[in-house]
Formats: structure tokens, C-alpha cells, sequence
């Protein structure tokens, strides 16, 4: 029954930054592991990052690892991605989406997902 809501993507420079947010609803959210995933035109939905229900373990994909950064607030129910140095390869609709009790990079084990937030980079 959760409710995911994305916002804050737009159109960004190559090397600036955006902040995606994810406002739960309707759910437990506090109880799901959390992740963003992303498809840009063409391509396959893929794996960005996902966090654990206590915020104590984060993992990425190797392209975002070293940028982009995950967080929650289980208070807020709203979920993050701080995204640094962005490259025209980020270019694409990020997902948040939640469900999982577990961590996983499968999507198919996610039962929550948002709309959709468009991130353009370029010059």
C-alpha cells in the first residue's frame, strides 16, 4: 500500500549535482530496504543503490559508487540520492522503490515504485 513520490530531477551540466527525493506514504516504510534504479531511452532498468531499513548499509553500482550517495530518514519516510560529478551516461528516469525486507538489486523483488524523476546531462 506505500506510495512512492520522486522529485528533484531536472536538466544539470556535466560535473554539477542534484539531489533526488523519495516521500513515502500509506506504507511501512521505515521497514523496507530502499533503492533507486534508473532507465534511460533504449536500455534496460538498472540497479543504482539500495539501503538497509536502519540506514546502516548502503551499496552501489561501480559507474555511481564513487558520486552518487544514498540515504534515509525513517522519520521523514523519505529516501535520498545525492548525485556528484554527474556525466551525460547518468542521463536517464531514476525510480525509487521499496519492498524488500532483504537487500536485493533484482527489481522484480520490489512491490513499491515511484513515477519517475527525469535527470539530463548536458551542456
Amino acid at each position: 500500500q506505500m506510495r512512492l513520490v520522486e522529485s528533484g530531477g531536472g536538466l544539470v551540466q556535466p560535473g554539477g549535482s542534484l539531489r533526488l527525493s523519495c516521500v513515502a506514504s500509506g506504507g511501512a516504510f521505515s521497514r523496507y530496504l530502499m533503492a533507486w534504479f534508473r532507465q534511460a531511452p533504449g536500455k534496460d532498468r538498472e540497479f543504482v543503490a539500495w539501503i538497509t531499513w536502519s540506514g546502516g548499509t548502503t551499496y552501489y553500482r561501480d559507474s555511481v559508487k564513487d558520486r552518487f550517495t544514498i540515504s534515509r530518514d525513517n522519520v521523514k519516510t523519505t529516501a535520498w540520492l545525492q548525485m556528484n560529478n554527474l556525466k551525460p551516461e547518468d542521463t536517464a528516469v531514476y525510480y525509487c522503490a521499496g519492498g524488500p525486507l532483504t537487500p536485493t538489486s533484482n527489481s522484480f523483488d520490489y512491490d513499491y515504485w515511484g513515477q519517475g524523476t527525469q535527470v539530463t546531462v548536458s551542456s
